[in-house]
């Protein structure tokens, strides 16, 4: 059985060969092999990419997932920019006419 700082290492490792994840944003702490994830980014996507790459490692018993999902300072949109983005995305759907 793998150490709890062992595991941890690894789950940090494996966050940084993420391609699109920015592994100083995700929190990593491990407790009788249950790794704990927080932090905040900027997607769902991350947020479950993270939690799919600490599942892979052998030796992680749970995931304890606690990532929040946010827009950073200067990222927030207007909302005439949702709506038009909203609009945009309806125009050019195959579905909606």
């Amino acid at each position: 059985m793998k150490s709890d700082l062992t595991l941890q290492k690894e789950v940090q490792e494996e966050l940084r060969w993420q391609p699109f994840l920015n592994a100083t944003e995700i929190g990593v702490a491990v407790k009788n092999g249950v790794v704990t994830l927080s932090g905040k980014v900027d997607s769902y996507a991350k947020k479950l990419a993270a939690e799919k790459a600490v599942k892979r490692i052998g030796g992680v018993k749970a995931v304890a997932e606690d990532i929040q999902v946010g827009t950073y300072a200067g990222q927030a949109k207007t909302d005439a920019e949702i709506a038009e983005a909203v609009l945009a995305a309806l125009k050019w759907h195959s579905a909606v006419q």
